[in-house]
């Protein structure tokens, strides 16, 4: 019916997009979400030592000025803009990011192997169309054997040679001879990684971006999707009520949307099943000095230290820790289908501190007042081989539903924070183009 809402599944980064189109527009709308408060994927949990923690790394590092107004007006101007400081840890070395720019800091026979062989790859193209092609080509065997081959296991859970280049972006920087040879023997006088500075509340974590749900009268926390019926545009909830629907606009993972919806064909269910996925665990730490790192991010290519990053929210804003503390995120990734979590997340945190000690992060005599370990259930997307067909078969069933997806669960992409709002602004304007 035509006084019916448009309804809005999700109340991250694309619902928030969403639904500040949809309260722009006048048109009636509600939002969903089973959580108790608004966030999604980008919550903020609250120790209770009085550390923050976000649910994975979050920061903001969009260029597009527009949604960096949007941001800025959500926390009423009271965010940080940091330069960012990111570096790597090989083998007991701190070496400063992208390593493919800073080999001066390995040792010689190593990048005397690496140039080599990045000279011979000079100008070919990739054996193939995988990831580990495209990592041959890009740097030669030596440094994609070293580096992003082994971190790649421990992020995204499977071989190199089972994913896709539809990721990359600007994820992984190509430096020219000159560039590789000048690297090796000096530091690079410009940073070239795509984040060089990011911006993050004041106070709140991450999740205070979020805050324009508590003020939005359509927002319905504790209300769990549980079942779409889309022939009579009805969505039921794990309490037993139902709620009509003129357009529906999901953030929902692509996976879980299938799953809720009424007569999905076989094949399409089958699709589903094949959109692969990694959980993270991430164990965090609150250590009671102030001093233990300068660097907001750590990647971390050791095969026999659990986890594959590092972040310290103490640097990203002074409120996420107590007063002379600091804290630590590290994350460790496991998916379904290729590297099954078979043991309780709590069994973590000591191969972690272990970790955290050997690498240097930490002190023996550090005092922990805060550890705990915590699953986010979607953490990033695989774009491995089944990717891209199993959306094509997803993409058109929703659209002939008239079921708009957005996010980066929702739409299967490795969207980052900006990507996820534009996301959720189409997705709305989509809704409303079609009633």
């Amino acid at each position: 019916m035509a006084s019916d809402p448009i309804v809005v599944v999700g109340t991250g980064m694309a619902g928030l997009g969403a639904a500040t189109v949809l309260r722009e527009s006048g048109a009636p709308f509600l939002v969903l979400d089973r959580a108790t408060r608004p966030g999604g994927h980008t919550i903020t949990h609250h120790h209770p030592a009085g550390f923050l923690f976000d649910d994975g790394p979050h920061v903001s590092f969009t260029k597009d000025e527009r949604i960096r107004r949007i941001l800025n007006e959500t926390v009423a101007g009271r965010e940080r803009d940091v330069a960012a400081h990111i570096d790597n840890h090989w083998r007991g070395r701190r070496i400063a990011h992208p390593v493919q720019l800073n080999l001066h800091a390995l040792p010689a026979d190593l990048v005397t192997d690496i140039l080599v062989d990045f000279v011979d790859v000079l100008g070919t193209e990739p054996a193939g169309d995988t990831y580990a092609d495209w990592l041959f080509a890009s740097y030669g065997r030596t440094f994609a054997e070293t580096f992003p081959l082994v971190y790649g296991r421990k992020y995204h859970t499977t071989d190199m040679h089972a994913l896709t280049t539809e990721w990359l972006g600007p994820r992984m920087y190509q430096p020219s001879l000159r560039e590789l040879v000048q690297g090796a023997l000096e530091p690079p006088a410009e940073n070239h990684h795509y984040v060089t500075s990011f911006r993050y509340p004041e106070e709140g974590g991450f999740e205070a971006y979020l805050a324009p749900f508590g003020s939005m009268a359509e927002v319905r926390l504790d209300a769990e999707v549980t079942g779409i019926d889309p022939a009579a545009s009805r969505v039921r909830l794990a309490d037993g009520g139902e709620i009509p629907y003129r357009r529906l606009v999901s953030s929902l993972p692509m996976r879980d949307l299938v799953d809720r919806i009424d007569g999905v064909p076989d094949e399409v269910r089958a699709a589903a099943s094949r959109l692969s996925f990694t959980s993270a665990v991430m164990v965090n730490i609150g250590v009671a000095r102030d001093d233990i790192t300068d660097t907001h991010v750590r990647y971390v290519y050791d095969e026999d230290i659990v986890f594959a990053r590092l972040n310290f929210p103490h640097l990203l804003s002074p409120a996420n820790v107590p007063p002379g503390m600091s804290s630590i995120q590290a994350e460790i990734y496991f998916s379904d289908r290729y590297r099954p979590l078979t043991q309780p997340v709590e069994s973590l945190i000591e191969p972690t501190l272990d970790g955290l000690r050997r690498m240097g992060v930490l002190r023996e005599d550090d005092r922990i007042v805060a550890a705990e370990a915590r699953l986010a259930r979607y953490a990033n997307i695989i774009y491995d081989a089944d990717r891209a067909a199993a959306l094509a078969v997803i993409e058109p069933y929703l659209a002939d539903l008239g079921i708009v997806s957005c996010g980066r669960y929702g739409r299967w992409n490795h969207f980052w924070t900006d990507e996820s709002y534009a996301s959720g602004e189409a997705a709305a304007t989509a809704a409303l183009d079609a009633i």
